[in-house]
């Protein structure tokens, strides 16, 4: 799949604005958009869901993947692009794998739960019967930055 830079940051402005929505509502800010590529249209969208719906998987990816999933009625994301501010943990990384996303784009690494190039390699791993082309890095300052102010409000509130 062809990506433009000015593509690859559009998309990640939606997420972006995606993980604002989860910050007005005091979650963790990560935001998903998954684009299918041979229509450009965004079929998925999510953002961390955990403290609403009191439901440990509902991070943006996940709500993401289930999006695309009914948008394009089949569980095989082939042609899409999952686009998401934070590099996925573990559990969104083995999704994305097993949904057949043949690329993915995230924003800022994830030193302490980070399962596509910080901590684990899932994403690329030769083991498993998918391989996902990674990009990393895009606008990651910003969304390093907004997750860094969700934290300092956290934490000046007293919260963990």
């Amino acid at each position: 799949m062809t990506l433009s830079v000015e593509s690859a940051e559009t998309w990640m402005r939606l997420a972006l604005a995606e993980a604002q929505q989860a910050a007005s509502l005091d979650e963790v800010p990560i935001g998903c958009i998954i684009v299918h590529q041979p229509t450009g249209r965004i079929v998925g969208r999510g953002y961390n869901r955990r403290q609403i719906d009191h439901d440990p998987t509902a991070h943006a990816e996940i709500i993401a993947l289930r999006q695309a999933g009914q948008a394009l009625d089949h569980w095989r994301l082939l042609d899409c692009i999952l686009v998401v501010t934070l590099e996925p943990c573990p559990m969104c990384a083995g999704a994305i794998v097993n949904a057949r996303v043949p690329k993915l784009i995230y924003g800022c690494d994830d030193p302490k739960a980070g399962g596509v190039r910080t901590l684990y390699r899932i994403a690329e791993d030769d083991r498993l019967n998918h391989r996902v082309e990674v990009t990393s890095g895009v606008l990651a300052e910003q969304c390093a930055e907004l997750l860094r102010n969700f934290f300092q409000r956290q934490r000046s509130m007293g919260k963990k």
